[in-house]
């Protein structure tokens, strides 16, 4: 099979998931070996960072990278992270987690509110810059298919839109996109719906597009195809390869 066999893929769900796992870096696309991507993520914390703001405590940024690479699509604050890792100060650990969006290493994402305050004051959810270098560098013992799925998804969005917010109220809705400062679009991520998780997605997405009088939302799945009409509104059920060729 030739090396760069990803690139011979029709979109599809398979081609998808082989993308969860690979990610898009170029050079381990080609060669698949796992020191490309840990050594990627070495240098970044290591030259672009502790380097480039003259950290001393490098231990600590390489263990509170890995704890958010290993924790992706999930909220985090820096009160909560300074307990966990024992730094002295709060500001410290914002100011590590600023290092780390400017590099393009991690993106966080705030909860949407119509106050900038609660905006600061909230946990803001952690996604990474590539899922490849998710699956190599996780300290996870478990394989979270659904988190990466929400990072890819997450991605996309950011080629698109500045201002990228989740929603969490009641229920959450995992993305509120905004453009120019107005209400663009609001989209769910679900790896796999079944009947477990169906009401939980829609009334989380519900609520999100009654707070903004919207009539339809877009929930991306794997590989279903649907639609659901809940409390007037409109819930288009995608494909994440035909979602992400839109």
């Amino acid at each position: 099979m030739s090396p760069y066999f990803e690139f011979e893929l029709k979109p599809s769900a398979q081609s998808l998931i082989n993308y969860l796992t690979i990610g898009g870096f170029p050079e381990y696309i080609k060669e698949r070996t796992d020191d490309i991507l840990n050594h990627l993520f070495e240098d970044i914390l290591i030259r672009d960072i502790a380097v480039r703001y003259s950290i001393k405590d490098i231990r600590t940024l390489q263990r509170l990278a890995q704890y958010l690479i290993s924790n992706v699509g999930k909220p985090v604050s820096g009160n909560k992270l300074k307990n966990i890792f024992e730094v002295g100060a709060t500001s410290t650990v914002l100011e590590y987690l600023s290092h780390m969006e400017y590099s393009y290493l991690l993106h966080f994402v705030p909860k949407f509110s119509y106050s900038l305050k609660k905006q600061i004051a909230n946990p803001r959810k952690v996604y990474a810059i590539d899922t490849g270098l998710v699956n190599v560098n996780s300290g996870s013992f478990t394989e979270d298919n659904g988190r990466k799925f929400e990072n890819l998804i997450f991605l996309h969005l950011r080629r698109t839109y500045k201002e990228i917010y989740y929603f969490s109220e009641k229920g959450e809705c995992d993305f509120i996109a905004f453009k120019n400062g107005a209400f663009h679009q609001a989209i769910q991520v679900c790896y796999e719906l079944n009947p477990d998780n169906l009401d939980r997605e829609l009334n989380g997405m519900i609520e999100a597009l009654e707070l903004f009088n919207i009539e339809e939302g877009t929930l991306v799945t794997i590989s279903q195809k649907d639609q659901f009409e809940k409390n007037g509104k409109v819930i288009h059920v995608i494909p994440a390869h035909e979602y992400l060729l839109k």
